[in-house]
């Protein structure tokens, strides 16, 4: 389960799925920054000429003024140079102010990506919990809440859901409630460090299905990566000392499901957008779209897979405790959605995948010291070789956006 959102609507979505949700709905992050980068050439353009005034005439404005009792121009350069002395003040601090917002929304991001699997993973496995769809419809549940709050006080802007926008946007809703369960499931049998790991593979499966499907070609680096996170998954899956094979099962199965889910949402926005009223799709209609439509069809999977058997003898739905956890989870799931991007509006989609990247290597060494997860030394270096691979790709990655 990477990180959540869209999750947020997504209880467990990856930085990956997240990132490609945000590039869809396009932040313009490059124009407008290139719009500040011009400007502040401009105005370095015009300090640099307005000081680098001629001596000469100064010299002759100087000597004339002494018969002639005239003003000269030169007697104003101390005021402009006190003007533009705070132009540069005010642009530095602009800078500083960037450079905080981003450093802190950062951290705000990695926090709650890192929180809510944590988080996930205590419910499931520590509280033993037997539920997993129940506890996706209950965080998704609590998202609805809170969007549709925020929506009704015009704190964010959301899309009316109409049916034709419903009818559009169930197949990759239907994909999206699989991905969540899968996530859930293999998580409750497999450490955080390895479903971190296994994870890598959705990339290869993602890269696979945009060549065939969008004719889309990559770099070598890229597919070296690829190469690289295969052979970490596998030797990581031979050298873990609690390998699960069901877990292991569900976690194969999320992979495909998280691909498809990204590649399904490329096909699909492009169609959602021309049936809302505004003629745009925002991350947060995707999120209330998601998470609306995920509850009807949760309640049918807790029926299913005979989870109300289990609800009503479980006495953790008695505990106090047991509730603030997941309705803490739930929170978590939305707060993803919402630092992830102000995160990538600060910084911009290169440094996001990066940061997601590298967000993994702390995640998987607190998830094998908090649930002291029995390892050895060559699983160790299988995942920290898995997480490397990763870095690596999100690298290759960058650079084969910025050629295209």
């Amino acid at each position: 389960m990477g990180s959540r959102n869209l999750s947020s609507g997504i209880p467990l979505d990856t930085a990956d799925t997240v990132l490609e949700r945000h590039l869809l709905v396009d932040t313009n992050k490059k124009a407008i920054s290139g719009d500040k980068g011009s400007l502040t050439n401009r105005d370095q353009n015009g300090v640099l000429g307005q000081v680098s005034s001629p001596t000469s005439s100064g010299r002759r404005d100087m000597f004339s003024r002494s018969f002639s009792g005239a003003k000269s121009p030169t007697d104003d350069v101390d005021l402009e140079d006190g003007e533009e002395a705070k132009d540069r003040e005010k642009i530095t601090r602009s800078h500083i102010k960037i450079h905080n917002q981003a450093l802190l929304s950062g951290l705000a991001y990695c926090l709650s990506s890192c929180s809510m699997i944590l988080v996930n993973k205590f419910v499931l496995s520590s509280y033993n919990f037997n539920a997993g769809i129940t506890l996706m419809l209950y965080q998704n549940f609590v998202s609805v809440i809170i969007v549709s709050t925020l929506s009704s006080f015009s704190i964010i802007s959301t899309e009316p859901l109409t049916w034709r926008l419903i009818k559009v946007w169930l197949p990759v809703n239907v994909i999206f409630v699989g991905m969540l369960i899968t996530s859930m499931f293999s998580l409750k049998y497999i450490n955080v460090a390895m479903v971190t790991v296994l994870k890598n593979v959705t990339n290869v499966i993602t890269a696979i299905g945009e060549m065939y499907l969008f004719s889309k070609q990559h770099e070598r680096k890229v597919w070296a990566a690829l190469f690289l996170m295969i052979i970490s998954a596998v030797s990581g899956g031979i050298t873990d000392l609690s390998f699960h094979a069901v877990g292991y099962g569900w976690q194969i199965l999320n992979c495909f499901l998280t691909a498809s889910y990204s590649l399904t949402l490329r096909r699909v926005m492009d169609t959602a957008k021309q049936v809302t009223k505004s003629g745009n799709l925002n991350e947060f209609t995707m999120v209330l779209l998601n998470n609306v439509l995920s509850l009807p069809l949760g309640i049918v999977l807790i029926f299913v897979f005979n989870e109300v058997d289990y609800l009503s003898e479980t006495p953790l739905l008695k505990m106090p405790m047991f509730w603030v956890v997941i309705t803490f989870s739930g929170f978590l799931g939305l707060a993803i959605s919402f630092t992830s991007m102000w995160f990538l509006h600060q910084t911009g989609a290169t440094t996001y995948s990066l940061v997601g990247s590298l967000n993994k290597i702390p995640l998987s060494i607190a998830g094998i010291l908090l649930f002291k997860v029995p390892t050895s030394l060559e699983n160790f270096l299988s995942i920290l070789f898995g997480l490397l691979a990763g870095v690596f790709f999100a690298k290759a990655k960058m650079r084969e956006r910025s050629q295209s």
